[in-house]
């Protein structure tokens, strides 16, 4: 029997030169020297200052506070969020309008209005009382600012706005799955709690994750509104300290380096789960292809 002949590698593509592309990376490369040179030379900047504050203890604090609000607003965010996508999926018509009139007004309000609401709630209510509606029996009766505290109003008003992008999120995740793994579940005696748990979330994890870390990630970022409740996050240490020694760029450019150390460090860790869900649906690159093409190992 003969042997056919090996196929030729596809013609290698000569690389181009992009002299556009290197001067303009260039002419960028100089401007962001010359805007960083012009900020840090600014005789205006206290770098001692800045130098003092960076690992001061208050500071240190509030970044504690700043990333307690974002893990736990986060993760209870993305359970109410799952329950709301649920009610958005239901085939009751009273649950799918629950869903949609909560998504409805927590998107359609901004965050900072329902940050000041739950950090006035006391206005509204006095006291929070536990009894049977209808009639003068009262079980317990709390005041209403020694419940909701600054942090406690911060993390509700935080976990539920982040809920109704959460929702909508996790429902466009679960729709991605193909209906047949349902029906596939079903057939092999699943209950819909099986169902969901064992063969949709799974799968929905792919597409669910890279909006989820968007989503942690301005939370980090959204966490400093709670400062005008003074929620004891970053940006209230660093406005505090500044009302006292008057240095108010140096402690805004403390909290901005804070900040931006912890959000790079959340977007690695998304760029790692991503990598982790998007295992086996990635594409070939063509070097590997190329590769393969030669009979190789990639």
């Amino acid at each position: 029997m003969s042997q056919q002949a090996p196929l030729s590698a596809p013609d290698e593509i000569a690389p181009q030169r992009h002299l556009g592309r290197w001067a303009t990376a260039a002419v960028l490369l100089a401007l962001s020297a010359l805007v960083c040179y012009t900020l840090f030379a600014n005789p205006n900047l206290n770098h001692g200052v800045i130098d003092h504050f960076f690992f001061s203890q208050a500071i240190l604090h509030g970044l504690v506070v700043t990333l307690e609000l974002a893990v736990i607003s986060q993760v209870a965010g993305t359970i109410l969020g799952l329950l709301v996508a649920l009610l958005r999926m239901s085939h009751n018509p009273v649950s799918r309008t629950v869903g949609s009139l909560y998504i409805w007004l927590l998107r359609g309000t901004p965050l900072l209005v329902q940050i000041l609401i739950w950090g006035n709630f006391a206005l509204f209510y006095k006291h929070i009382t536990v009894g049977i509606p209808g009639t003068s029996l009262v079980i317990a009766s709390y005041n209403t600012n020694a419940v909701l505290t600054t942090f406690v109003a911060s993390i509700l008003a935080l976990s539920l706005n982040e809920a109704a992008y959460m929702a909508e999120i996790i429902r466009s995740g679960l729709l991605s799955v193909d209906p047949g793994q349902r029906e596939a579940a079903r057939a092999i005696g699943l209950s819909p709690f099986q169902t969901l748990s064992k063969v949709v979330l799974p799968q929905a994890l792919r597409v669910i994750i890279p909006p989820s870390g968007n989503q942690f990630i301005n939370m980090l970022k959204m966490t400093s509104l709670v400062s005008v409740i003074a929620g004891g996050d970053l940006l209230t240490q660093a406005e505090n300290i500044s009302a006292a020694n008057l240095r108010t760029v140096e402690l805004l450019v403390v909290a901005s380096a804070w900040y931006l150390l912890v959000t790079t460090v959340a977007s690695i860790g998304q760029a790692l789960l991503e990598r982790r869900f998007n295992r086996g649906h990635t594409a070939v690159r063509p070097r590997r292809l190329r590769r393969a093409w030669r009979g190789l190992p990639a």
